[in-house]
C-alpha cells in the first residue's frame, strides 16, 4: 500500500532548521516510510500523535489516517515525549 505524507506547518518548520544532511537522511526515511510503513516505526501509546519514526537521533511524529500519514513534528529525541 502507498501512502501519501502530508505535513504541518511546524514539521515543515522543524525540517527547515534542521542541517542539510539530516534532512536528507529524515527525507529517504520518509519515502521508505510512504511505500510500505518500511523503517523503524512504533506505535505510540498514551501519546499523540500515535505513531513515530525513528531516524537516529531525530524522532518524526505523525498519525496514520487511512492511506494518508500526517508528519506532526520532526524533534531530537530528548525533546520528542515531553
Amino acid at each position: 500500500m502507498r501512502y501519501t505524507i502530508e505535513f504541518r506547518p511546524k514539521a515543515l518548520r522543524d525540517l527547515k532548521r534542521l542541517s542539510p544532511e539530516v534532512s536528507r537522511r529524515i527525507g529517504s526515511k520518509l519515502q521508505l516510510l510512504r511505500e510500505e510503513m518500511n523503517g523503524d516505526v512504533k506505535r505510540l501509546t498514551n501519546f499523540s500523535p500515535g505513531w513515530r519514526l525513528r531516524v537516529g537521533d531525530w524522532r518524526v511524529l505523525f498519525q496514520a489516517e487511512g492511506t494518508r500519514l500526517m508528519v506532526h513534528r520532526i524533534v531530537h529525541r530528548s525533546e520528542a515525549y515531553e
